[in-house]
């Protein structure tokens, strides 16, 4: 079977599937779990890879679900990933009445398109025209939300990283895969229908503790030591910080209170603030993060209060590379029009799909379906055939393009690749950013 034509099969299998497939992305729309703790749509992911009888395995980095599909012949392995997470969006309708958590970034959609290019492969015998290996991943905990909880995992020794595909990594589950491919459903006008990116910002994670002295805040805050306006100096001097970022970074620093207090006529001695440090490189990140550092000292030591500093690694700047997105583009174009598909320059958004691309050739499409203001409580899929059939469509193509005949695609994209690092490299780096701090302002 000529190429075209095996591409035309699995368009029509996945229209075949389309109840089905509506079925389950709404399934999971209803559902949602936030990361780590998606074991409902995992369980879904699961009992949908053994109804089609492929092979896959479960409970990689807690809820994982991976499944291989084998070619005829030896060649390149191509994974398809979608995430299984959702996050904690208040006052969106469907949000989860116990942890608040809602699917108001379309992972929903990236989970469904993934069970909807395996079920064409499969169901057209694809694989046989196929070299190499294809792999749909069903991978957690995008999102890099719920801290408190993950540090407590990592306390317990069952999580290292905060993100799903840096924890996967750390595990080796991406070791037997050469390249990697996700298409995120947007609700932004300006995505158009379907588009790519070239690059996106990375970021480090931070959380800090203030440590003052509490008093009665009526008749002897002279005896106290007011760590909430420790922190609020400190975000003082974050925001006079932002004129010396330089434009070309692509600098996003975005702190929230997480406890500002506990009583009202008690002088607060304990705040805690999260924040990420987002940027368009490594070292941008890090010469932001100094800053960021300095800042929160100077709220200790105005106050006289101690300020815990911890630095988590977040995700890596993410590099979507050239041939993966010229394969995306040759697969979604004819599906919306030339005319409705874009190219973009930087997004100021960060993803673990970032970590991917320092590893291996990675690619992160756009393609709508959805309205309403991602991660906000209007966020809604608005055209499921859109966004459930046709980024499994695209999804399926792209590995056609990839593995067809002797995997020549996929070989042309590994020809003269050079990952910027290794697995090995990238743990050490992560891992070396990881560090607290304890500053003393009164010392």
């Amino acid at each position: 079977m000529n190429k075209e034509d095996l591409k035309r099969k699995v368009c029509e299998a996945i229209e075949r599937r389309a109840d089905a497939l509506i079925g389950i992305g709404e399934t999971i729309r209803h559902q949602p779990e936030l990361g780590f703790k998606e074991f409902k749509t995992a369980a879904l992911v699961a009992k949908t890879f053994e109804e089609i009888r492929v092979p896959h395995r479960t409970g990689l980095a807690i809820t994982g679900v991976k499944a291989e599909l084998k070619g005829s012949k030896p060649g390149p392995s191509v994974a398809l990933l979608g995430e299984l997470d959702a996050l904690v969006v208040s006052g969106h309708p469907l949000a989860d009445p116990g942890t608040g958590a809602a699917h108001a970034c379309g992972h929903n959609a990236q989970v469904t398109a993934v069970l909807g290019a395996t079920m064409a492969l499969v169901d057209t015998g694809a694989m046989e025209h196929l070299a190499g290996r294809v792999v749909p991943f069903a991978v957690p905990a995008e999102e890099y939300g719920d801290i408190a909880w993950r540090l407590e995992q990592v306390r317990a020794g069952s999580l290292e990283f905060l993100g799903g595909k840096p924890e996967l990594i750390r595990h080796g589950h991406f070791d037997d895969i050469d390249m990697a491919l996700l298409i995120h459903t947007t609700s932004r006008s300006e995505d158009k229908a379907a588009g790519v990116a070239v690059s996106n910002n990375g970021c480090v994670v931070k959380t800090v503790r203030y440590i003052g002295r509490a008093a009665h805040a009526g008749s002897s805050p002279h005896m106290g030591v007011n760590a909430l306006y420790a922190a609020n100096i400190a975000l003082t001097a974050i925001n006079a910080l932002r004129e010396t970022f330089q434009e070309r970074d692509t600098i996003r620093v975005h702190p929230v209170i997480t406890l500002g207090g506990r009583q009202v006529n008690v002088i607060p001695g304990e705040v805690h603030i999260e924040t990420y440090v987002r940027g368009k490189s490594v070292q941008a990140i890090m010469d932001a993060n100094a800053k960021v550092d300095r800042a929160l000292r100077a709220g200790a030591l105005a106050m006289g209060a101690q300020v815990e500093i911890t630095t988590l690694p977040g995700y890596m700047p993410l590099s979507n590379h050239t041939g993966l997105a010229e394969v995306f583009r040759r697969n979604a174009e004819p599906l919306v029009g030339a005319e409705r598909y874009v190219v973009q320059g930087h997004r100021t958004g960060s993803t673990d799909m970032g970590d991917i691309s320092q590893i291996m050739p990675a690619v992160q499409g756009y393609m709508s379906g959805a309205s309403g203001t991602g991660h906000g409580p209007d966020y809604f899929i608005t055209d499921q055939r859109f966004a459930y059939l046709a980024q499994a469509q695209v999804l399926a193509l792209s590995a056609i393009d990839l593995l067809y005949g002797d995997a020549g695609g996929a070989q042309e994209v590994l020809r003269d690749y050079k990952a910027p690092m290794t697995p090995a490299q990238y743990l050490a780096f992560q891992r070396g950013i990881n560090k607290t701090e304890l500053y003393d302002g009164a010392a």
